[in-house]
């Protein structure tokens, strides 16, 4: 059943037939730029929510976790979600504040990774960003914490269908 079961996930489907092209040579400078056209790229695709990524962070002696969650900014802070403080990610991010996301675009092949140093940002804006949250009430949590990942490493990866598949690595900061 085992070499079946392989079998079957090495029979599945991969990139569609057109990938976008990707030319590391004409990449912006800034990371964020690049990230934001591909964004759109995806918006313009039809990709469904292309601003959800994972977020791996890991506890005081390592162990890795992650989950899904939604990028909410880019600015110089870094690159902001948030989460309640009580959380799993949030006891995490307290012990050990190190964390890298991955966005994953399936219909054009791509992935962004950034990983880094992870600080907490104002009250002020964490109370806004609970503000902001769909459905929110107009009550206050005490817990609600924005973040921002200060990328150490940022990586753009383009699918091909030869298997030589683009990296584009921006340098750390």
């Amino acid at each position: 059943m085992s070499e079946t079961f392989r079998q079957m996930l090495r029979a599945l489907p991969d990139f569609p037939e057109v990938l976008p092209d990707f030319d590391p040579a004409s990449a912006p400078t800034d990371p964020a730029e690049l990230f934001r056209l591909w964004l759109a790229e995806a918006l313009e695709a039809g990709v469904p929510q292309p601003n959800a990524c994972s977020l791996a962070t890991a506890d005081e002696l390592g162990r890795p976790s992650s989950r899904m969650l939604i990028l909410k900014d880019i600015d110089a802070d870094g690159w902001h979600f948030a989460t309640s403080r009580e959380s799993r990610k949030g006891q995490e991010l307290a012990a050990n504040p190190h964390a890298a996301l991955n966005f994953f675009w399936q219909q054009q092949g791509r992935q962004v990774r950034v990983a880094g140093d992870v600080v907490e940002l104002s009250a002020e804006a964490s109370a806004a960003d609970w503000q902001a949250r769909p459905g929110a009430d107009g009550g206050e949590n005490p817990d609600w914490q924005l973040y921002a990942i200060r990328p150490r490493e940022i990586e753009f990866w383009q699918a091909r269908h030869d298997r030589r598949h683009i990296r584009h690595r921006y340098p750390p900061r």
